[in-house]
């Protein structure tokens, strides 16, 4: 009996030294949906240099991936989001010191060939074809992800673009019912034929090899160049705490990339945020998946 006690605590003591081992070679990372397969590929790489490291990956809509941390005080190693200023103004100062842009973006209209007058439109008539009644769209919830608030962006930039008073609106109003958490939640839908267009980052259309309508630079938010045209937009989404709100004005898309204060484990999360930005590493496999690099980088 007492040996099976002996051998009993052993295997305990066994479990918990592994587990302790594991935990440190886990790296938990909170990141925009936009961003999942060149996540995926960054940790397989960087798995393939070092191995032994595991990681869990969670994406979500940037908004909501701040508010796991700020609100529900879940530790992370690892925070990329769809849109820098996230970090910016809900995780600086109190939840992390610093913010790394590392790459741009730009909206897209997504469809299949399959999707109703996928053969007409173009860029002139766009937002004719999503008011036909029906035409089915989807777009992403601002309130949880950037891509959504994003869309409303650059319908409001597409009213004063095409001179078309109260586009905006009766666009935002219709098909409602097919706004979901984060913009690759939408893909499904379109691909079943549920909906026939998709308000998306061209970067995931690329990824998933689907067709896309590029807009017109002044509207896409795609170019550093438009910053100033691409202000005349604005959106008032909910803040990091209940009853805060924070105005987002229209801007070049960037995306950005930090280690909370929470990180448990720091050092790995130090290692893997340098294979990441690394240019001929992490930013390579982004750049390959249809992201533009922002370069040099500048760690704000």
């Amino acid at each position: 009996m007492k040996k099976a006690i002996i051998l009993v605590v052993a295997a305990f003591t066994i479990a918990a030294c592994t587990t302790t081992t594991n935990d440190k070679q886990t790296l938990t990372i909170f990141h925009a949906g936009s961003l999942s397969m060149p996540m995926k590929a960054i940790a397989d790489s960087f798995k393939a240099e070092n191995p032994g490291v595991q990681f869990h990956l969670e994406a979500a809509g940037s908004v909501e991936c701040a508010r796991k941390i700020t609100e529900l005080n879940r530790p992370a190693d690892i925070m990329a989001s769809a849109d820098y200023k996230i970090i910016d103004q809900l995780l600086i100062p109190d939840h992390t010191d610093f913010n790394i842009p590392f790459a741009g973006n730009e909206m897209a209209l997504v469809h299949t060939s399959k999707s109703k007058y996928a053969n007409e439109i173009n860029q002139e008539n766009w937002y004719q074809i999503l008011r036909k009644p029906e035409v089915h769209f989807g777009r992403s919830d601002p309130n949880a992800d950037p891509c959504g608030y994003r869309t409303l962006l650059t319908l409001q930039l597409a009213e004063l673009f095409y001179n078309q008073p109260k586009l905006a609106k009766s666009i935002e109003a219709k098909d409602t019912r097919f706004i979901r958490p984060k913009e690759v939640d939408l893909i499904a839908l379109l691909e079943t034929g549920a909906i026939d267009y998709i308000f998306l980052y061209r970067s995931v259309a690329v990824q998933h090899d689907l067709l896309y309508l590029s807009l017109p630079t002044q509207i896409n938010l795609g170019n550093p160049k438009y910053e100033e045209v691409y202000k005349q937009a604005s959106v008032t989404i909910r803040g990091s705490a209940p009853g805060d709100s924070l105005t987002i004005v229209g801007e070049p898309m960037v995306y950005g990339i930090t280690i909370p204060k929470n990180a448990p484990n720091k050092e790995l999360a130090k290692k893997f945020l340098d294979y990441y930005t690394h240019k001929d590493k992490g930013l390579k496999i982004i750049e390959s998946m249809g992201m533009p690099l922002v370069w040099p980088l500048i760690t704000r």
